[in-house]
């Protein structure tokens, strides 16, 4: 038996709980070729099942409780910095916001199956003040499934092996570069999905002094200034409540379903509060495909256009002047600022 696969089933357990820890608070390692590996090995009574389940579940509990505790403290802060680690820079706060918002506590149920969603799920259940005690039976629900998914699939690749024995004796053999081309192939395929992400991004972001040169020359010429969109969710409103001068609150969702409202005939601003501008990038891909063309990004979102030192206006809402955008705007508000 090759060295290395008799160091894994030695520390099977403590290479486990470490490996899963590490990928869970953040470190973009892929932890799914570790757990088809023990599952593979369970079936041939290597490693101990409920062991190997057991140490997900601690791994997952000990990271889990401590991005919980910190998103209650810090808040978004903290989810910040989990977006820059992340190798999903598509899948950002904002969508996980969503999915809380539609779906409370279950999110964590399906949380650690969705790349990029997996990590902030935690902090934003503090941010949200959701109960710990509810949190940790939901979490722990979700960390079972997600876990046992992957472990039961390698057991059942290594219950067909057991069948051949040639094969069985080959995969023993070569039962760490298996797992070693396993790692890398995730970790390309992430990297790669990222550089494309980030290179579609590049191609259409504005920089703050454009949009601040556009709206001030339109101010000047008595023009109609870009039609800009705060993406932000109502949880990244807390910190500063203000908006772009002139932009009007609409979530992701709300927007893809009502794309009429956005007007073809000026340029269309979006900017949320994701470190790396990933949901007004990925939302001005999506309504590119749908005929909006002239909708690009605020390079740095809020922030970026906060840091610059650029004005920011109190949201002043009216009367709406559209029954479409009364429908889409969240019944808290009761009302809007009118379409420009």
């Amino acid at each position: 038996m090759p060295i290395a696969l008799v160091f894994f089933i030695h520390y099977a357990y403590l290479l486990i709980f470490l490996w899963v820890l590490v990928e869970q608070i953040g470190i973009p390692i892929p932890s799914i070729p570790v757990l088809l590996t023990a599952g593979t090995l369970s079936a041939t009574h290597r490693v101990n099942h409920f062991y190997v389940v057991l140490a997900v579940l601690a791994a997952c509990l000990v990271a889990d409780t401590i991005w919980f505790s910190l998103g209650r403290r810090y808040g978004n802060s903290v989810l910040k910095l989990l977006c820059r680690l992340s190798f999903e820079a598509s899948t950002c706060v904002s969508k996980t916001e969503g999915y809380f918002t539609r779906r409370g506590p279950v999110t964590l149920l399906f949380a650690k199956f969705v790349p990029g969603l997996s990590t902030v799920a935690a902090p934003i259940a503090g941010q949200t003040g959701m109960p710990y005690a509810k949190f940790l039976m939901w979490d722990l629900g979700g960390s079972l499934i997600w876990g046992e998914t992957f472990i039961l699939a390698g057991r059942f690749f290594g219950d067909l092996a057991k069948k051949s024995a040639p094969f069985f004796h080959w995969l023993g053999h070569f039962a760490f570069l298996i797992f070693v081309l396993m790692v890398l192939g995730f970790l390309a395929y992430r990297v790669l999905k990222q550089r494309k992400f980030l290179q579609q991004v590049r191609e259409l972001r504005l920089e703050p002094t454009e949009l601040k040169a556009m709206l001030d020359a339109a101010e000047e010429g008595g023009q109609t200034p870009p039609f800009i969109v705060d993406l932000r969710h109502p949880l990244d409103y807390l910190p500063d409540p203000r908006v772009l001068p002139g932009a009007l609150r609409i979530g992701p969702n709300e927007l893809k379903q009502h794309s009429e409202i956005i007007p073809r005939d000026r340029d269309v601003i979006l900017y949320c509060t994701c470190p790396s501008e990933e949901t007004s990038a990925k939302l001005a891909l999506q309504l590119h495909k749908m005929g909006v063309y002239r909708v690009r990004p605020l390079r740095g979102g809020f922030d970026g256009w906060k840091e610059a030192g650029f004005p920011l206006v109190d949201y002043v809402t009216e009367t709406p002047t559209s029954s479409i955008v009364q429908e889409i705007l969240p019944s808290s508000t009761g009302s809007a600022v009118p379409l420009l």
